[in-house]
């Protein structure tokens, strides 16, 4: 029987108590001055069930009048003691549409000089590499020198990145180019590591520590716009790339500087600095002692993995990519003569524009790559922002734990299953019939998209959720570099397997695209089964699993009966539709 902790504020016989966020020290000073809540007006400080410090304030006649306790969120960010959330998340969110844009203006730009994809998988491995690092050294420089540090210089890095690209000279050979735009792109990698730890970190900065809830929601918001606005980026810069190169990369970089000015004259150096007992040296960046979050960590970089085995890379190849009929063997005089995406070439025959793109697939110009790429990913991120409104908290998942997550890690691989059986056994993909092989992706792709989504926001929740509060920059940067290294891993080896698996067609034609994009797709279900299992071994059982109104694990307070100590009553526990447990006499 558990004890329970009476609550005077609740009707007679029932005690209501929320999922708290447990940490093993208590709260610590993360501002100067002032404790992380104490960046919030009091009258905001509602927990879970409504009431301040998370107390059911139901019938209570000294409860704050209801405009006070339910305040909006637009209304709490115009505050002054939340300016640094609303400056570090507008910065955050404009970065990231340059970030999204430069993947597309570099990979697209590439694919029209005929660089294959493992070559284009190297140009983004210092990107992706420079990740691995930076989020170590991220998270030490967050906590010695604050955000503002961090922010500042990734908005810096980012402009030089984009600067350095204008060089690229269609005259240079391969190997010049590729050494080039990797190092360009090293320093953007750089840049979208260090803005990305203000935008994680500050969430945790400016909640309470009991107000999980509204933890999980702010977290999902953030992350899920940001997604969103990659995603923006992700068109705008295909887009762009018709108008012109450097147009597309003067365009950008103007964006990032609208950034700069409110990072600097608007943030304190203060922000998100720990206590000198706990940055002393570089040493403890690679301190071990939170086994909940590395657990997650190597979760994490699998399922991002999952995703980048055929997002990143193969994908808007595959989609560029024509038809493998008639290529090499077919007479032609325009272009229009041949399957779509192939052009005519010198000797009247149809070819390939990029052999090393493969061939296969679905042949679509630039604009509308970018289009099919930034709308999975917006979609992506708005599921991100509405997962606890319209999944988890539907199905009383809110706030989620370990079991949410592995749940819904076994059905992230079912997208990506069923895709590469059908790419490698339908005869639409076989016979190249462009109508039923258009359907399927966006049918596949859009549900991954949700399925990802909801995954990436439970996750983007628990690592705040086992971060210790006065290491919250540390922690977050050191999970998120396993998610770089989860994207670096996805992104060479995507480039192998979309390369080498298929069959070569013949030099006018290139390998079979549809072969290595089903490998890739097999590639990413074997990373989400990965990262589901590893999720098993987070020491966080103390919550059960709920699915709408079925008990799927019991929490381990409903698994067993004590006595109580001072009345000696059998009380019982349950699971109730609103997620909270209700302790009844």
């Amino acid at each position: 029987m558990v004890k329970p902790t009476r609550n005077t504020n609740t009707s007679p016989g029932t005690t209501n108590l929320p999922f708290p966020l447990k940490h093993k020290e208590e709260p610590q000073e993360i501002l100067s001055g002032s404790e992380p809540w104490n960046m919030m007006d009091s009258s905001n400080r509602q927990g879970p069930d409504g009431g301040a410090d998370g107390t059911n304030t139901t019938n209570d006649s000294c409860s704050p009048p209801p405009n006070k306790k339910e305040q909006s969120l637009a209304k709490s960010l115009t505050s002054k003691a939340l300016r640094p959330f609303v400056i570090i998340s507008t910065s955050y969110l404009l970065f990231t549409i340059t970030d999204g844009a430069i993947r597309m203006i570099v990979l697209l730009h590439a694919y029209n000089k005929s660089f294959s994809a493992l070559e284009v998988s190297i140009m983004f491995m210092l990107y992706e590499l420079a990740g691995v690092f930076t989020n170590l050294a991220a998270g030490f420089m967050g906590a010695k020198w604050g955000i503002r540090f961090t922010l500042i210089i990734g908005l810096c890095l980012q402009i030089l990145s984009y600067g350095l690209l204008f060089a690229w000279d269609d005259g240079w050979d391969k190997k010049t180019a590729i050494l080039y735009v990797t190092i360009a792109q090293m320093f953007a990698g750089v840049a979208k590591d260090l803005t990305k730890l203000g935008g994680k970190t500050v969430t945790k900065l400016v909640t309470p520590e009991e107000q999980n809830t509204f933890l999980f929601k702010l977290v999902s918001l953030i992350t899920g716009w940001k997604n969103s606005l990659k995603g923006v980026g992700y068109f705008a810069g295909s887009a762009l790339l018709n108008v012109g190169y450097e147009t597309s990369l003067g365009v950008m970089m103007a964006i990032v500087g609208l950034a700069l000015p409110g990072a600097i004259l608007g943030l304190d150096k203060s922000l998100g600095t720990a206590k000198k007992t706990n940055a002393k040296s570089w040493r403890e960046v690679f301190a071990f002692d939170n086994k909940n979050l590395n657990i997650l960590s190597a979760a994490r970089l699998f399922l991002f993995a999952s995703r980048d085995f055929w997002f990143e890379v193969p994908l808007p190849f595959y989609l560029r990519s024509p038809g493998c009929e008639g290529l090499g063997s077919q007479v032609c005089s325009v272009d229009s003569d041949c399957v779509r995406g192939a052009v005519c070439g010198l000797e009247n025959v149809c070819e390939n524009l990029q052999p090393g793109g493969g061939c296969g697939g679905l042949g679509l110009d630039r604009t509308l790559v970018g289009a099919f790429l930034g709308g999975y990913i917006i979609l992506y991120g708005q599921v991100q922002s509405w997962t606890p409104q319209l999944v988890t908290g539907p199905l009383n998942q809110t706030p989620p734990n370990k079991y949410t997550e592995i749940l819904w890690g076994f059905v992230n691989c079912l997208p990506t299953l069923v895709m590469s059986i059908v790419m490698a056994f339908s005869p639409n993909f076989s016979n190249h019939n462009l109508t039923p092989m258009t359907i399927w992706f966006i049918v596949v792709i859009v549900i991954f998209a949700i399925i990802f989504a909801i995954n990436s926001s439970i996750h983007s929740y628990l690592v705040v959720k086992y971060a210790k509060s006065d290491k919250i920059a540390k922690s977050v940067g050191f999970y998120y570099m396993s998610n770089a290294c989860g994207r670096l891993l996805g992104t060479i080896g995507s480039g192998i397997l979309y390369t080498y698996v298929g069959k070569s067609g013949g030099p006018e034609a290139g390998s079979d695209a549809t072969a290595g994009l089903a490998a890739c797709f097999l590639a990413g279900t074997i990373c989400s089964i990965l990262a589901a299992m590893i999720t098993f071994k987070i020491q966080d059982n103390q919550e059960g699993l709920q699915c709408g109104p079925c008990t799927l694990i019991r929490p381990m307070s409903a698994r067993g009966n004590t006595n109580d100590d001072d009345d000696e009553e059998e009380e019982r526990v349950k699971v109730v539709e609103d997620g909270k447990i209700t302790i009844s006499t």
